[in-house]
Protein backbone atom coordinates (compact mmCIF):
# COMPACT_ATOMS: atom_id res chain seq x y z
CA UNK A 1 0.00 0.00 0.00
CA UNK A 2 1.55 3.37 -0.81
CA UNK A 3 1.84 5.87 1.30
CA UNK A 4 -1.20 8.53 1.49
CA UNK A 5 1.96 11.58 1.41
CA UNK A 6 4.02 13.00 -0.07
CA UNK A 7 7.46 12.80 1.11
CA UNK A 8 7.80 16.47 1.99
CA UNK A 9 4.52 16.43 3.65
CA UNK A 10 5.47 12.96 5.26
CA UNK A 11 8.56 14.42 7.06
CA UNK A 12 6.77 18.05 8.25
CA UNK A 13 4.08 15.43 10.40
CA UNK A 14 6.80 13.59 11.15
CA UNK A 15 8.98 16.91 12.20
CA UNK A 16 5.74 17.94 14.40
CA UNK A 17 5.88 14.78 16.69
CA UNK A 18 7.47 15.53 20.30
CA UNK A 19 9.85 13.17 22.24
CA UNK A 20 9.10 15.30 25.21
CA UNK A 21 6.35 17.35 27.41
CA UNK A 22 3.91 15.11 24.89
CA UNK A 23 0.11 14.89 26.72
CA UNK A 24 0.54 12.04 28.66
CA UNK A 25 3.82 12.92 30.32
CA UNK A 26 2.38 16.20 31.20
CA UNK A 27 -0.76 14.49 32.59
CA UNK A 28 1.45 12.19 34.86
CA UNK A 29 3.73 15.10 36.05
CA UNK A 30 0.34 17.04 36.93
CA UNK A 31 -0.96 14.68 39.25
CA UNK A 32 2.71 13.46 41.19
CA UNK A 33 3.05 17.62 40.81
CA UNK A 34 -0.64 17.58 42.67
CA UNK A 35 0.00 15.24 45.27
CA UNK A 36 3.03 16.82 46.53
CA UNK A 37 5.93 14.89 44.52
CA UNK A 38 8.68 17.12 43.37
CA UNK A 39 10.61 15.48 40.69
CA UNK A 40 13.43 16.64 37.58
CA UNK A 41 12.10 15.83 34.20
CA UNK A 42 14.18 14.31 31.40
CA UNK A 43 17.27 14.89 33.38
CA UNK A 44 20.29 13.89 30.74
CA UNK A 45 22.56 12.39 34.02
CA UNK A 46 20.22 8.88 33.66
CA UNK A 47 20.44 6.39 30.80
CA UNK A 48 17.54 7.24 28.57
CA UNK A 49 16.69 10.19 29.92
CA UNK A 50 13.58 9.12 32.18
CA UNK A 51 11.02 11.36 31.16
CA UNK A 52 10.37 11.89 35.26
CA UNK A 53 13.03 11.18 38.24
CA UNK A 54 12.35 11.20 41.75
CA UNK A 55 15.88 11.42 43.39
CA UNK A 56 13.76 10.84 46.82
CA UNK A 57 12.42 7.69 46.05
CA UNK A 58 15.40 6.82 43.49
CA UNK A 59 12.80 6.26 40.73
CA UNK A 60 12.83 6.96 37.56
CA UNK A 61 9.29 6.75 35.52
CA UNK A 62 9.37 6.42 31.84
CA UNK A 63 6.20 7.63 29.97
CA UNK A 64 5.43 5.34 27.01
CA UNK A 65 3.56 5.90 23.91
CA UNK A 66 2.35 2.85 22.55
CA UNK A 67 2.77 3.11 18.91
CA UNK A 68 6.63 4.23 19.12
CA UNK A 69 7.23 1.29 21.96
CA UNK A 70 5.83 -1.09 20.59
CA UNK A 71 3.23 -1.79 23.63
CA UNK A 72 1.02 -5.16 23.04
CA UNK A 73 -2.20 -3.16 23.37
CA UNK A 74 -5.06 -2.30 20.38
CA UNK A 75 -3.02 1.44 20.15
CA UNK A 76 -0.23 -0.35 18.77
CA UNK A 77 -0.76 -1.19 14.93
CA UNK A 78 2.63 -2.33 12.25
CA UNK A 79 2.48 0.34 9.33
CA UNK A 80 1.33 -0.96 6.23
CA UNK A 81 4.18 0.93 4.04
CA UNK A 82 7.79 1.35 4.62
CA UNK A 83 7.63 -1.83 6.65
CA UNK A 84 11.22 -2.83 6.88
CA UNK A 85 12.01 0.73 8.14
CA UNK A 86 9.11 0.64 10.85
CA UNK A 87 10.10 -2.61 11.67
CA UNK A 88 13.81 -1.63 12.28
CA UNK A 89 13.02 1.41 14.12
CA UNK A 90 10.72 0.16 16.36
CA UNK A 91 12.38 -3.05 17.37
CA UNK A 92 15.48 -0.79 17.90
CA UNK A 93 13.17 1.19 20.00
CA UNK A 94 11.98 -1.47 22.36
CA UNK A 95 15.63 -2.71 22.98
CA UNK A 96 17.40 0.16 23.83
CA UNK A 97 14.35 0.97 26.40
CA UNK A 98 15.36 -2.17 27.87
CA UNK A 99 19.07 -1.19 27.98
CA UNK A 100 17.77 1.69 29.70
CA UNK A 101 15.84 0.45 32.19
CA UNK A 102 18.42 -2.45 33.01
CA UNK A 103 21.01 0.26 33.15
CA UNK A 104 18.96 2.01 35.81
CA UNK A 105 18.29 -1.28 37.76
CA UNK A 106 21.86 -1.54 38.33
CA UNK A 107 22.30 1.39 39.50
CA UNK A 108 19.73 0.66 42.02
CA UNK A 109 16.82 2.59 40.65
CA UNK A 110 13.22 1.99 40.75
CA UNK A 111 11.88 1.66 36.89
CA UNK A 112 8.54 2.41 36.43
CA UNK A 113 6.97 2.22 32.65
CA UNK A 114 3.54 3.84 32.19
CA UNK A 115 2.26 3.27 28.83
CA UNK A 116 0.07 5.81 27.30
CA UNK A 117 -3.06 3.45 27.14
CA UNK A 118 -3.31 2.78 30.59
CA UNK A 119 -3.27 6.75 31.72
CA UNK A 120 -6.66 7.05 34.07
CA UNK A 121 -7.20 8.03 37.72
CA UNK A 122 -6.97 4.63 39.46
CA UNK A 123 -3.24 3.62 37.16
CA UNK A 124 -1.97 6.77 38.59
CA UNK A 125 -3.14 5.88 42.17
CA UNK A 126 -1.13 2.70 41.83
CA UNK A 127 1.47 4.46 40.56
CA UNK A 128 1.78 6.29 43.38
CA UNK A 129 1.74 3.08 45.35
CA UNK A 130 4.46 2.03 43.23
CA UNK A 131 6.74 4.88 44.20
CA UNK A 132 6.43 4.61 47.64
CA UNK A 133 7.30 0.93 47.37
CA UNK A 134 4.01 -0.25 49.02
Amino acid sequence: MADNHSKEIRSMNMSHIRYKDTKPEIIVRSFLHRKGFRFRKNDKRYPGKPDIVLPKYKTAIYVNGCFWHMHDCKKFVWPKSNTEYWISKLTNNKNRDLKYYEQMKEKQWKVIVVWECEINESRLERLIAEIRGE
